[in-house]
């Protein structure tokens, strides 16, 4: 059968790749094509566009960028015309992907959508564009079924893929690694500033900032893939910090410490058992409009699945060397990080287990094939 299959960004490229393995294993004729990364092109299928190509960041960055999106977009609707597969599956992504969604359904598509829009964060109405346009949605978030449950709308949890993720990695020696990369025995504090251009450059600085208030320790940058080192660099200039390009779950696996960017790696260096701070800065225009459409409590995925603040969270204003170093303080104190180790047990207990992909690769084969007869 023939799947197309339409993600966004680093995570989204990571979780596409695992769901793709999965199909080859259901389906082993399976033909793919798809809007993903590295990872996706790894396992096979043929590559439509890198997610690199899209990586707009906030309402004004998009609509700065409007021109090349609307492009993208009638592309994409003219390659699936061309391709006609059995089924359209979205990854995330929803500013693209639901647009995408309307189009196809109306052209008679099958619509399958995997890790859902964040629906339950902002913008509720598109819950009634979901109901008409997507045939089956699997979430990952243990929350969501209930949610969509209170708009009659029925969903299958999944579990979360960064469980399977996180433990199909291999164990890293902590002594070769630090040895590879020219890092010292010091303690590791890992520096997450996100894959965006934007977002690295509004946070980057501020943590580089921590330093000389921290000499018994090592920062050390986890660079993203959508980044070439260059761009780091222009930000680094002459600090004492390490850098390690696509390394994020190994250097996490050595970490004592780290500053995140809000998004999905608040969730990985929670499953990885490591003490974090989040952090959030935006563009003014950006942020504005955000604050008054985003209803959450919080920012971070850890503390919106406890529904509690786990983490701390310096958002905008509050991101400041001032604020971030009074909480990496906090996080290095061994009485804070006991505690904080034990939530991170429940929060990975609420994530549901391991073989989110699995479970939704079956059901999309079932499901086509109950379609065929």
């Amino acid at each position: 059968m023939k799947y197309y299959i339409i993600a966004g960004e680093a995570s989204g490229d990571l979780h596409g790749a695992n769901l793709m393995k999965a199909l080859y294993k259901e389906d082993p004729n399976a033909d793919i094509r798809f809007w993903g990364g590295d990872l996706m092109q790894y396992v096979g299928g043929t590559l439509v566009s890198h997610y690199k190509e899209r990586a707009f960041m906030g309402f004004f960055e998009v609509l700065k960028n409007l021109r090349k999106v609307v492009g993208f977009m009638k592309f994409c609707k003219r390659d699936i015309g061309q391709y006609r597969p059995d089924v359209i599956i979205f990854i995330d992504n929803s500013g693209f992907n639901l647009r995408v969604a309307k189009w196809a359904k109306q052209q008679g598509f099958t619509t399958n959508y995997y890790i859902s829009p964040q629906v339950w964060a902002s913008r509720a109405n598109r819950i009634k564009d979901i109901q008409r346009d997507v045939d089956s949605m699997f979430v990952i978030l243990p929350f969501e079924k209930d949610f969509y449950k209170k708009y009659n709308y029925n969903v299958e949890f999944v579990g979360h893929p960064l469980i399977d993720a996180i433990a199909e990695k291999k164990q890293v020696d902590e002594v070769a690694f630090k040895k590879e990369y020219n890092l010292s025995d010091k303690p590791v504090i890992a520096l997450l500033p996100g894959s965006r251009k934007q977002e690295i450059t509004a946070m980057l600085s501020v943590m580089l900032s921590l330093i000389d208030d921290f000499s018994q320790y090592q920062f050390v940058i986890a660079g993203a893939p959508s980044q070439d080192v260059s761009f780091y660099q222009t930000i680094i200039g002459d600090r004492n910090v390490s850098f390690i390009n696509n390394k994020t779950y190994d250097l996490l696996s050595i970490s004592h410490a780290a500053l995140v960017a809000s998004g999905t790696a608040t969730l990985e260096t929670a499953l990885f058992k490591v003490p974090q701070v989040v952090c959030y800065k935006g563009g003014n225009i950006s942020y504005q409009i955000a604050k008054r459409i985003i209803t959450l409590k919080f920012i971070s995925l850890v503390n919106l699945i406890m529904d509690k603040e786990v983490v701390r969270e310096l958002i905008q204003n509050d991101f400041n060397k001032r604020n971030l170093k009074l909480e990496l303080t906090k996080i290095l104190d061994e009485a804070h990080r006991e505690k904080l180790f034990l939530e991170y047990l429940d929060l990975e207990k609420k994530l549901g287990g391991k073989g989110a992909s699995e479970k939704v690769a079956k059901q999309i084969v079932r499901n086509l094939k109950q379609k065929k007869g």
